[in-house]
């Protein structure tokens, strides 16, 4: 281990000289203190070190360890259920060893050394097995089945593989490689801002479903795809990305909270357990790893959070998984980056954010995708990154909005003007889009109905129009617009309050599935079709807008997912009541007649 001395300390940032081979990004432990840091500059010899906790104390003269090799995460068995903080130290370990604070320079195995795993083997003596391959299982939880795969850059054949219980260290399988036997365990390392390998990126076909009507049918989101969700503060992003981990079809779910509040984060840890995951009934704990890296954490492992929860995500999806990455906020983690930058002296870009933004976030989110893993066995899997973002005032020209939007391929503008009306989730229907929606038109068309796509483009026209109807109303007032004109704003208030309003807090409303949010909409527009052609036959506006049948098409998205029978039943009073109401007027015009 080469041993250097500190010679300048700027808060986080420590410059040291004599750490003979460093490379950079690798791993150094400052001062006898042994806080963890990162090499981020080599100018001649001297190494520029993004310390991960506070410098408090650590001065000038200090010594300097170099570890050779890079920051790390440890994967394997145990990490569901887990929560760490940016660098993957367990702070559940933690707060059992040193209590409700942090010890600066504590140290813990981020996979527990002593429990026992049972180890089931998947293949036997003699096979041959090539980097990717699954050897065994472990049964981490009810829903997670933890696959043990050899690590990358290994082959050979199996010379021994037992069953039985083991801690995460000991040897359950032995290799017999062209260099010689090797021992696997259950656990491996990777570095965090390396890419784990795969056979190949494919494109996505399948939707996510999150359960959100706004998303799932204006908005929608592929596995594997990337999504951004900006928005000023008090807009809702936090609770958007709750209702995506809650509810979204992906097997696995990571949550980094990346500089954001720590009661939002207590939030998680209280709520998330009590959840019951709509797929399997159990705790949604038993299927996500939290990542905590809140504001009074230091802000320099903002920058390592969101590498670490991509690393534990990419290490699930090589097992075959569906996984999903909410991080919150990458707006936090940029200004670490900014902060870091400017005590580097580093020339400043837009808004005195380094010159490598761009490239620093494009390389985040370029790790998502619907790959083949490698392996013998072909397995397809997906990793969908969804980022908030927190632009100041909400301004969606500032730089990391900017940057974000130029790789995702999904946008869900949030507005707090709508969010002020308590309209949730308050994402701008004018604004948001979706690269993916002929992918999901097309699945939602063979799946589920084959009025989806005309169904949406109807939807969002209505929506258009009413923006457009509203200045007039503010100029001259609603009762100066023709029936027709009536009749659209009518239509889009129904979708607005109707089908895009969803109640978090209310059980029947929380989620709704795809043939349940194509029932709600199509009801709206049945509703708007069956009106038109009453206003033609000239029937008044306000006859159609006193029929009883609106409560019950504003009720609907209360239906049981188990009832959605009753919307036929909706359907057909709804016809009934249009009929009756043309049969009056005739028949009033047949007495005037008389």
């Amino acid at each position: 281990m080469g041993v250097g001395r500190i010679i300048k300390v700027a808060g986080p940032l420590v410059i040291a000289e004599g750490l003979q081979g460093a490379k950079m990004f690798e791993i150094v432990k400052v001062s006898d203190q042994k806080l963890l840091g990162e090499i981020i500059e080599i100018r001649e010899k001297q190494c520029s070190i993004q310390v991960y906790e506070e410098t408090e104390g650590i001065g000038p003269g200090d010594p300097v360890y170099l570890a050779n090799e890079p920051l790390s995460v440890e994967l394997g068995p145990g990490l569901i259920g887990s929560i760490f903080d940016g660098v993957q130290r367990p702070l559940d370990t933690l707060q059992k060893l040193y209590g409700n604070y942090i010890v600066r320079g504590s140290e813990s195995p981020s996979l527990s050394r002593d429990k026992k795993w049972l180890f089931e083997p998947t293949v036997k003596k003699g096979d041959k097995v090539i980097a990717g391959d699954a050897i065994g299982f472990v049964q981490e939880t009810r829903i997670v089945k933890h696959k043990i795969m050899v690590p990358f850059t290994m082959e050979g054949t199996v010379k021994d593989i037992r069953k039985g219980e083991f801690t995460v260290e000991e040897t359950v399988c032995t290799l017999a490689t062209k260099d010689g036997e090797k021992a696997l365990t259950m656990i491996q390392r990777w570095p965090v801002r390396k890419p784990r390998p795969v056979k190949q990126k494919i494109s996505p076909v399948e939707p996510l479903v999150t359960g959100q009507r706004i998303i799932d049918m204006l908005f929608p989101l592929c596995k594997g795809g990337t999504a951004c969700v900006p928005g000023p503060f008090g807009s809702g992003k936090t609770v958007v990305q709750h209702q995506l981990a809650k509810w979204c079809d992906a097997d696995i779910i990571i949550f980094v909270g990346c500089g954001e509040r720590g009661n939002e984060m207590t939030d998680v840890l209280i709520e998330f357990p009590e959840i019951k995951d709509p797929r399997t009934n159990a705790s949604l704990m038993n299927r996500t790893v939290l990542i905590a890296n809140t504001s009074n954490m230091p802000v320099a492992a903002r920058e390592a959070s969101v590498f670490t929860g991509i690393t534990i995500a990419e290490y699930f999806r090589d097992m075959g998984y569906h996984v999903a990455l909410m991080a919150d906020s990458t707006s936090r983690w940029a200004e670490a980056m900014r902060e870091m930058s400017g005590r580097l002296e580093e020339m400043p870009g837009e808004e005195g954010y380094p010159a490598y933004l761009s490239s620093r976030i494009a390389s985040f989110y370029e790790r998502a995708g619907r790959v083949s893993c490698l392996g013998q066995e072909d397995r397809p899997a997906t990793l969908s990154i969804i980022g908030a973002v927190s632009p100041p005032g909400g301004d969606l020209s500032e730089p990391v909005v900017q940057a974000t939007l130029r790789v995702v391929k999904v946008f869900w503008g949030l507005d707090d003007a709508i969010a002020a009306r308590r309209h949730f989730p308050a994402i701008d229907w004018l604004k948001s889009y979706s690269l993916y929606n002929d992918i999901i038109d097309k699945a939602s068309t063979e799946q589920i109905d084959k009025r989806w796509k005309p169904n949406r483009i109807e939807a969002m026209k209505i929506l258009q129009r009413e923006s457009e109807l509203i200045e007039i109303v503010r100029l001259v007032g609603f009762d100066a617009l023709s029936s027709e004109d009536k009749l659209t704003m009518e239509v889009a208030k129904f979708i607005r309050e109707d089908f895009l309003h969803q109640n978090a807090f209310m059980e029947e409303d929380t989620y709704t599935s795809y043939l349940k949010q194509f029932k709600i909409l199509n009801l709206i527009l049945l509703f708007g079709k069956y009106a038109e052609k009453a206003i033609k036959n000239n029937v008044a506006f306000e006859k159609i807008a006193d029929l009883p049948i609106r409560e019950k098409i504003a009720r609907s998205k209360y239906i049981d997912e188990k009832l959605l029978s009753q919307f036929d039943g909706i359907e057909t009073e709804m016809k009934q009541q249009f009929e009756e109401l043309e049969e009056k007027k005739e028949g009033v015009l047949l007495e005037q007649r008389v």
